[in-house]
């Protein structure tokens, strides 16, 4: 699920085979993409909102017209597809796809010509096979590393970790054990200086992307799939809930499906939004602050428009963190 970086539209997947688009202020439907033929692990819009890909169970990537939902091109994959994503430019995307047969986990990045996007190659500009026994990549992205735009892929994993790979060679430039079990999905602010995590560890975490340090830890009762931070505020939006194969034998209120929210630096939860009856699974902020939209495993996407209550809402410091600062303000004094 993302919103385009306007605002205005809404990218959406699921289970159906048929990613679908809608409009961010009314929810109305306004079209589908119709060609693949296994579920829809994932997506992302170009920053123009021009082009789409998406990435499927049918080990395909395609490449999409948004305002016409035309097919431009199917970039053929080694096995099932579970994520990608556009560089800043929309020149290239990064993907990965699971072990199939004998061909092994692995990362690849295409290119896209944007003049002629049906001559773009079907053939990897990079592949980097993850070796055997080694855990299969859940998640990919271009970060900017080192000063060089989009120079590193960060790369989440089924075994909690998170590395930043050369974007070039596949040299592993940085890792760290962020989580314990499996990494769900990530996130980034507006200026990809801050790494958001979701983990089946029932934590979700900020790390800094320069250093993979993490910087909070927000901890829950319940696996965690997906976290996005609002964009206006220091605020952020976590979902999960107990795991799909219960949920038929369980109550929304006892499986804990509400998205929760944070703050984000003194990492105080402050409410809870009810309505799905199973566990979400992706979330999204409109780049305006004015809405953010949930899709779980009921089928169902809530969008949700904020009050002004909320957009008026000011953050409290917590007393401890006063107190902290009078002690260090009474310190400098006495030097």
């Amino acid at each position: 699920m993302k919103y385009n970086a306007d605002g205005d539209l809404i990218f959406t997947a699921a289970k159906d085979l048929v990613p679908t688009l809608w409009f961010a202020d009314s929810g109305e439907r306004m079209g589908t993409y119709n060609g693949h033929l296994g579920a829809v692990w994932d997506l992302d819009p170009s920053w123009d909102s021009v082009m789409l890909v998406t990435a499927s169970a049918d080990q395909q990537v395609k490449l999409w017209e948004i305002e016409t939902g035309e097919e431009l091109l199917t970039y053929p994959h080694p096995g099932p597809v579970r994520s990608v994503s556009f560089d800043d430019a929309g020149l290239r995307f990064v993907s990965c796809s699971d072990k199939f047969s004998d061909s092994p986990h692995s990362i690849q990045i295409f290119e896209v010509n944007r003049n002629d996007p049906r001559g773009s190659q079907l053939e990897p500009l990079r592949s980097f096979p993850i070796e055997a026994g080694m855990p299969k990549a859940t998640r990919v992205a271009f970060v900017n590393f080192n000063g060089k735009l989009d120079g590193g892929i960060l790369v989440g994993y089924e075994d909690g970790m998170i590395a930043i790979l050369d974007s070039d060679t596949g040299e592993c430039l940085l890792e760290d054990q962020v989580h314990d079990k499996s990494i769900n999905r990530i996130s980034f602010n507006k200026e990809k200086t801050l790494l958001y995590t979701a983990s089946a560890d029932c934590k979700a975490r900020m790390v800094d992307v320069a250093t993979l340090e993490i910087l909070v830890t927000y901890e829950t009762d319940r696996p965690v799939n997906a976290i996005v931070q609002h964009p206006t505020k220091d605020h952020v939006i976590l979902g999960g809930g107990q795991e799909a194969m219960s949920v038929t034998t369980t109550s929304g209120r006892v499986g804990k499906f509400e998205a929760r929210f944070f703050e984000s630096i003194y990492n105080i939860e402050f409410g809870r939004v009810k309505g799905h009856f199973g566990p979400i699974n992706a979330l999204a902020v409109n780049p305006d602050g004015s809405s953010y939209c949930s899709g779980a495993e009921d089928g169902y996407i809530r969008l949700h428009h904020f009050d002004q209550d909320y957009v008026k809402k000011e953050d409290e410091v917590p007393e401890a963190e006063i107190q902290a600062q009078d002690g260090d303000e009474e310190l400098l004094e006495e030097n």
